[in-house]
């Protein structure tokens, strides 16, 4: 099991760094912000919010993004469900998990929750009777096509293409258009064109936006329907 742990190194001894793949968990410089406006925004959220909602996800990490969209779902009032489906091939121990999420103070009632239901067991996990958590551990490109599951809204959060390749194939992208529902969105900060036009092959209509602090750009895309 060692060998499918996230191995981590610490950055000013708060920001979790993947050794595997070289790259930050979060931005170092306000990795809340940074997920709301890609995710959430990037996705038309949290006004689409409601009914039975789906979100998926390539890359749980910290759990960041999933506790910024738990939090805009109640925020909201929303009425419905919340199911929130991840892909994770390196999941990050719940020790290490903690530790990350200190450096966000404002979630820290829900990282607390999150970070039990983490020690508890595999899941799925539901909190509040109305949001549940399912983290699909195992490489993406065999754990997705098996998933019966399409999303209503989609974030690709992999480490950067350049780090990750493999989450980021022409293949996966097109499971990943698949597994989307008609109507569905798609947000990602990276805007490399590699991802997009394989997004777009698969039958997206896909976009560049405005992207995060120094970044220029990211990617979002909509599934015609």
């Amino acid at each position: 099991m060692d060998d499918q742990r996230a191995q981590i190194d610490w950055r000013d001894d708060r920001v979790p760094v993947s050794t595997r793949f070289d790259d930050p968990y979060f931005s170092i410089h306000d990795g809340l912000a940074e997920t709301r406006h890609v995710f959430l925004a990037g996705n038309g959220l949290p006004e689409r919010f409601g009914g039975d909602f789906r979100i998926m996800e390539t890359g749980f990490g910290t759990g960041l993004n999933f506790l910024t969209a738990w939090e805009a779902w109640e925020m909201a009032g929303a009425q419905g469900t919340l199911r929130f489906t991840s892909f994770e091939a390196f999941p990050m121990s719940a020790d290490d998990t903690a530790r990350a999420l200190d450096a966000f103070p404002t979630l820290a009632p829900r990282a607390a929750r999150l970070v039990a239901a983490l020690r508890a067991g595999p899941g799925p996990h539901v909190f509040d009777d109305a949001v549940t958590l399912d983290i699909v551990i195992g490489d993406a490109r065999r754990t997705l096509p098996a998933h019966a599951g399409r999303a209503d809204a989609w974030f690709l959060d992999g480490f950067a293409p350049a780090k990750n390749p493999e989450l980021w194939g022409d293949a996966l992208m097109a499971e990943i258009a698949a597994h989307t529902a008609p109507g569905g969105t798609l947000a990602s900060y990276t805007a490399a064109g590699h991802v997009r036009r394989a997004l777009a092959a698969a039958g997206l209509e896909v976009a560049r936006a405005p992207g995060f602090g120094r970044k220029r750009h990211m990617t979002i895309a909509r599934k015609p329907g």
